[in-house]
């Protein structure tokens, strides 16, 4: 039998199951960083960490999604989705229950980044799969893909909490989340797809270059926009509006809600209107959010400000990814994950740019530049939908 006849025998077209699976590793992947998320306190106080050194011990994660995030097109080409997804997702969920127990600084070290690792292969290799789903069904499913990471994230943390309450020791959670974890993958590994998305080429690393590099940057932005609400809300409502501390949370969660519920409903309101006014549309909600949050006086109208910030950025990242499929200039493979790496970076660029300017001058003023570069971030999108579509 000729290579071409196994290849077609091989390539099916994804169907119902197929979606349901790329829906479960995105909740996978979100169970497990909400998983994580509880044991940091018990890393830090088993191993007697201080700020610094545990700030420094985290790091770790970063590096290792860093490492893997530019070689996950290439592996996906090369051995297909199933097999990375699949490996990744079993190698994270082990790895997440070594840390509930990890020992020594030199243990852990390894851990983290063979965990960061992991995760970062995870989160390339599913939006992968996922725009491969997408493109073949002909309908509109990213935002509600990524919705299933958010609700991974909300009910790990929910039932994580939920166990440590009844007294169970971290170990045991950790447990209880991995079988969580390990029947999901059990359950739909089988459904992903055998094949990846595109040719492996000779580069081992993704550059993004063309049209690609503009939708990096995009991703860039909006990572660290989500990055930065994550790490520095909680700071400016307590230390610059003067609320109290018991409510620093309360800006992420109302974001969070915002982009969970604009996600659930994104891929129906982007086959009714298109992509393009939601973007667009989405950012200046987005710009008016800041606006609220950085002039308001009235605490609901600051409130407001997380929740249009929130609603406005939720469809960025998986629109965006849509429309790697519909470019040229690079494999989907490599694409994808050459942006997934540049919003990455946006993440872990996120909280010290924004503290630095802070320092320098003040959290309004890092949050004003948030919304400026919101507003780059609809310039660069509305070149691309020129360059694209």
């Amino acid at each position: 039998m000729s290579s071409d006849i196994i290849e077609k025998s091989v390539l099916k077209t994804p169907g119902i199951w197929q979606r349901h699976a790329t829906r479960a590793i995105f909740f996978i992947g979100g169970f497990g960083a909400a998983s994580w998320a509880p044991l940091v306190p018990f890393l830090k106080a088993r191993l007697q960490l201080g700020e610094d050194v545990l700030g420094m011990l985290l790091l770790c994660i970063g590096i290792g999604s860093l490492f893997t995030m530019p070689l996950t097109g290439i592996a996906v080409a090369r051995f297909g989705c199933r097999v990375v997804l699949v490996s990744a997702a079993f190698i994270y969920t082990v790895l997440l229950l070594t840390l509930s127990q990890v020992a020594s600084l030199w243990m852990a070290v390894p851990a983290l980044l063979v965990f960061g690792a992991s995760m970062g292969m995870v989160d390339v290799a599913a939006n992968i799969h996922a725009v491969i789903v997408e493109k073949a069904s002909g309908k509109r499913l990213m935002s509600g893909m990524h919705a299933l990471w958010s609700v991974g994230g909300f009910s790990g943390a929910g039932i994580f909490g939920i166990w440590l309450n009844f007294g169970y020791t971290p170990f045991m959670a950790t447990i209880c989340a991995t079988i969580i974890m390990l029947f999901s993958l059990s359950f739909f590994g089988r459904h992903l797809l055998s094949y990846g998305g595109g040719k492996s080429g000779t580069s081992l690393f993704a550059v993004p270059h063309g049209i690609v590099a503009f939708v990096g940057i995009i991703a860039c932005i909006a990572f660290l926009v989500e990055g930065a609400i994550m790490d520095w809300s909680g700071v400016f409502l307590t230390s610059v509006r003067g609320l109290d501390i018991s409510m620093a949370g309360t800006g992420f969660a109302v974001f969070s809600a915002a982009m969970l519920i604009m996600r659930l409903t994104g891929d129906r309101l982007v086959q009714k209107l298109g992509s393009k006014p939601i973007i667009l549309g989405g950012s200046l909600l987005s710009v008016m959010g800041f606006l609220f949050v950085i002039l308001a006086s009235w605490q609901p109208l600051l409130y407001a400000g997380f929740f249009l910030i929130g609603i406005g950025s939720a469809n960025i990242v998986p629109v965006f990814f849509s429309l790697l499929g519909k470019q040229k200039v690079m494999p989907l493979n490599m694409a994808v994950s050459a942006v997934s790496t540049l919003g990455y970076l946006g993440i872990l660029m996120g909280p010290a740019v924004i503290g630095f300017i802070a320092h320098q001058t003040s959290l309004y003023t890092s949050f004003a530049l948030l919304a400026g570069l919101v507003a780059l971030q609809m310039c660069i999108a509305g070149y691309v939908y020129k360059k694209v579509l």
